[in-house]
């Protein structure tokens, strides 16, 4: 089971994936309405503290030409992009893409599943970031292919094994579920838990 921890916002936040050899890091970028959000050398400072074999993932929400060039050139693996991706700016992306999908949009999930150029999937809520669990039968159905699977919205320590039991998906992706209550940040202790609770189905 792959393991996503997303949302860093501080380079000590890396310990905590270390220590757990968790599969991929998410840093938001490019979007200030998101508390989350980092620039490109903040998330540049947090990578050099990951193990250099854990994916740094730069999630966005319909990045420009340009906004990609700067993430491909700060060394990311992975760019997850939210939101409406123009064609011609996933033909100049040169990195893995992974391409999420709100329950509302969830009818144009075909045309990226016939597109060579994804390489993945993240099914999130309707308001991604916002903790709030979605339907997983709604995408139960969901014909599946050869590119990875990763399911998010809402999932913490205390759901999601039943989440991988409902859904068998390749990966988790938690970001809200193992921050702390009061203030900005992940909770080393929940992100522990999550990863237990995830590893053991």
């Amino acid at each position: 089971m792959k393991i996503k921890i997303c949302g860093l916002t501080d380079k000590k936040e890396a310990e905590y994936l270390n220590r757990n050899q968790v599969d991929f890091a998410g840093m938001v970028l490019f979007f200030p309405k998101s508390k989350r959000n980092v620039t490109i050398e903040e998330a540049k400072d947090i990578m050099s503290a990951l193990q250099p074999r854990i994916q740094k993932v730069a999630v966005v929400v319909e990045p420009t030409i340009e906004q990609v060039q700067e993430i491909e050139k700060a060394g990311f693996d992975y760019i997850q992009i939210h939101g409406k991706l123009q064609q011609a700016v996933l033909k100049q992306i040169q990195i893995p893409v992974l391409k999420a999908f709100n329950i509302k949009d969830m009818n144009e999930y075909e045309s990226y599943h016939k597109n060579p150029l994804i390489a993945g999937y993240v099914f999130d809520a309707q308001e991604p970031g916002s903790g709030k669990t979605f339907d997983w039968s709604l995408v139960k159905d969901i014909p599946r292919d050869e590119k990875m699977f990763l399911l998010a919205g809402g999932l913490h320590p205390g759901n999601v094994q039943e989440a991988i039991t409902c859904l068998h998906p390749d990966g988790v992706d938690v970001s809200s579920g193992v921050e702390y209550p009061d203030k900005l940040g992940k909770d080393g202790e929940k992100i522990d838990l999550f990863v237990k609770h995830a590893r053991m189905v």
